[in-house]
């Protein structure tokens, strides 16, 4: 039977080397402090489509209930999980899951993730337990040759405000600041705005770089105290991760938000290899006020397929056959306690391939059982 478009049979090292990353991650949480959470995979369409956390219904897996409700396949995790934590008391304040979730303007509809979402917590307390859970969790994966980009919301919104947008005008300025278009940035800016200020837009497209970017922005910001502010919060996190033993460091002051409900720090992570991003996130209060609540929210997903792309390859030092028969296989089966640290099949016939390392054959005469290496 042939597969819907973006849905694939999986087998052997892929499913390995997942696992093996899914195992890492529930150690390194469970070390860490954090709790378990799971949401239903079928969730209300309107819990990602309000205007907090404005997702796009044509980018998920829908149906209509029997009651006429829009029903979807779960599109993101933080959007979900703010439902579920909305009434938990306040004493818990580290949360993790895995599992997957299923857009369809993604290659492949179903993506694995592993993330962690941290409530109630001081900004740079919750901020930097996410960024150095990142970092542990790529060293316990073997994986040392990446990026982590740092951004923030804030900075964006404050240029833009004197412009005086429609909400669709700020949408488009937004999506052309995304795209890196330099002539539709300057002119919707310079169109409600003043020359000066498309300009300092505009350039901000290529502020991107070390913490030399910083220190830059600080001398063209120095009369504008709240974006003095960002710059010192950014810095602080990178010197964070510079204390912390991370030489690649980047910062992107002219970043803004793929998701409406992010609102502040934003970051993450590139692999060297390939540029592929293997984790995203940042902090989120606002898509707690849809439920009326004012709580600190930060948090970030890894891209597990991403990341079980660069695991190497996992095999058994050994693979051990043994042979028998319907007489001699509950013996056989016995036998298997003494290979502990290998792979063991039982087979019928002596195989014919050449992938066991080692082949023994149970011989069973007179009531004694005899174990022969072939």
């Amino acid at each position: 039977m042939f597969l819907p478009a973006g849905s694939q049979d999986e087998t052997g090292q892929q499913i390995h080397n997942r696992f093996h990353a899914f195992e890492k991650f529930r150690t390194l949480t469970w070390k860490r402090n954090y709790k378990s959470i799971s949401t239903p995979v079928v969730e209300y369409a309107g819990t990602f489509t309000n205007e907090y956390a404005g997702m796009k219904l044509q980018n998920m897996l829908k149906w209509f209930n029997g009651e006429g409700e829009i029903e979807v396949l779960r599109p993101d995790w933080t959007t979900a999980i703010a439902r579920a934590l909305v009434n938990q008391t306040r004493s818990q304040l580290k949360w993790c899951y895995q599992g997957s979730v299923f857009r369809s303007d993604k290659t492949g509809m179903e993506s694995r993730q592993a993330g962690i979402e941290i409530v109630h917590c001081p900004k740079f307390l919750g901020e930097s337990e996410c960024l150095l859970t990142a970092v542990q969790y790529l060293s316990d994966l073997n994986i040392s040759d990446y990026l982590i980009e740092l951004g923030h919301t804030g900075i964006f919104e404050e240029l833009t405000n004197p412009l005086q947008l429609t909400s669709q005008q700020s949408e488009q300025l937004r999506q052309a600041m995304h795209d890196k278009q330099r002539d539709v940035v300057y002119d919707l800016a310079a169109k409600h705005g003043t020359e000066e200020s498309a300009e300092e837009l505009t350039a901000l497209i290529d502020a991107y770089g070390s913490k030399e970017v910083i220190e830059k922005y600080e001398g063209v910001w120095k009369d504008n105290d709240r974006l003095l502010s960002i710059l010192d919060h950014i810095k602080r996190l990178v010197g964070l991760l510079e204390d912390s033993g991370i030489e690649g460091v980047l910062v992107d002051l002219g970043r803004v938000k793929n998701l409406p409900y992010y609102c502040g720090t934003m970051f993450r992570g590139y692999l060297k290899v390939n540029g592929a991003i293997c984790f995203s996130g940042g902090r989120y209060d606002k898509l707690y006020e849809q439920f009326e609540k004012r709580i600190s929210a930060v948090g970030l997903a890894f891209d597990v397929d991403v990341l079980s792309e660069q695991l190497p390859y996992f095999e058994q030092e050994s693979k051990i056959c043994i042979v028998a028969d319907e007489e001699t296989h509950a013996y056989a089966e016995k036998l298997r306690n003494s290979y502990q640290e290998d792979i063991v099949d039982i087979l019928y016939e002596v195989p014919s391939t050449d992938k066991y390392h080692k082949i023994v054959k149970v011989i069973k005469n007179n009531n004694e059982y005899k174990v022969v290496e072939e």
